[in-house]
């Protein structure tokens, strides 16, 4: 298995490094995108400066807001949110896609409404395709840029995997391969909520050690929840869990912490997230990780603190003061 071509779902900021990306070696890559100005900008300038000023995209990457356009490609990828991904599949589903076109999301998230991961959604409306997943410390500004940058590749197929992780290997794109689709997608759904906690307490202030501390502490929170849950426990000490913990958590590229920040600073949640002007997934995920986490019955303290400032109204120096007060117990637990 070769692939010549692919298409991208999303216009977005990954969206557009991937196309970036995958066109310094494809015949044919194609966009699709909603916002006409950024298609437009896409065909004629080879630019998508909303997302990533002054990344010049090869004149090969095309852009259409056409979703039908993508049925004559071997490789359709979801760089969508969480909460768009079901809707996007369920548009391509009317298009007679081909049973044997593959299917990668690139999203970090759960949906809502179901807990559902996106991979379970892509294989629910398209029981027939191979379905793959890719994460890991993914930041587009620095793929776009061309600066060293590793992945997990996911699929239950290991034809797919290898032909997916032959696809996007450069010289500064180092992707792995995992058949624990679980565990690399609930590694990069969780860690957005714990990024919007680190951001909380460097905005309030608490210094390298607390941070530190409280990254260390959702790492065994993650892994605890993860593999309840059905992934593996090597998973999360890779590339999708500590890996894409640990940049989310402290990297300025990072929506997510970014969030977080302008909170502890003060803002409020419509506030934080109206001057980002993007998506933070960490936002709906801590709701959908929350209620997985209590129908798993697993002890979540920083998902409950985040959730709790995001959907009860807790301010946040009194959740993390909470945290600290908590009981002792072995590290181990």
């Amino acid at each position: 298995m070769k692939f010549q071509s692919a298409a991208i779902i999303g216009s977005g900021s990954f969206g557009t490094a991937i196309a970036k990306l995958l066109g310094e070696d494809l015949k044919s890559v194609l966009i699709i995108g909603r916002d006409l100005e950024s298609v437009d900008s896409i065909n004629h300038k080879h630019l998508n400066p909303r997302y990533l000023k002054g990344i010049l995209l090869p004149e090969h990457v095309r852009a259409t807001n056409d979703i039908r356009a993508v049925v004559n490609y071997p490789l359709v990828i979801f760089a969508l949110p969480a909460g768009a991904t079901r809707q996007a599949a369920e548009d391509l589903a009317k298009c007679s896609l081909p049973n044997q076109t593959v299917l990668l999301s690139c999203a970090k998230g759960i949906e809502r409404t179901s807990g559902d991961r996106m991979s379970e959604i892509l294989q629910e409306v398209f029981p027939d395709n191979p379905i793959a997943v890719l994460s890991g410390p993914n930041h587009a500004e620095e793929i776009a840029a061309r600066q060293a940058t590793c992945a997990v590749i996911g699929s239950e197929n290991p034809e797919v995997a290898c032909a997916l992780q032959d696809l996007f290997t450069k010289p500064y794109f180092r992707p792995y391969t995992s058949g624990d689709l679980a565990g690399i997608e609930l590694g990069g759904a969780i860690k957005n909520v714990y990024a919007i906690a680190a951001g909380m307490s460097h905005g309030l202030g608490l210094g390298d050690n607390a941070v530190a501390a409280l990254v260390t502490r959702a790492l065994a929170e993650m892994t605890r929840l993860g593999t309840a849950l059905g992934g593996q426990p090597e998973t999360f000490a890779g590339l999708s869990g500590v890996g894409d913990l640990i940049v989310t958590c402290f990297s300025e590229h990072s929506r997510n912490h970014r969030v977080g920040l302008a909170m502890g600073q003060g803002k409020t949640l419509q506030e934080a997230t109206e001057v980002l002007g993007m998506v933070a997934e960490g936002v709906p995920s801590a709701y959908s990780i929350y209620e997985l986490a209590r129908k798993a019955n697993v002890r979540t303290p920083i998902i409950d603190a985040v959730y709790s400032i995001l959907y009860k109204g807790m301010p946040v120096a009194s959740a993390m003061s909470e945290l600290l007060a908590r009981d002792t117990r072995m590290e181990s637990e």
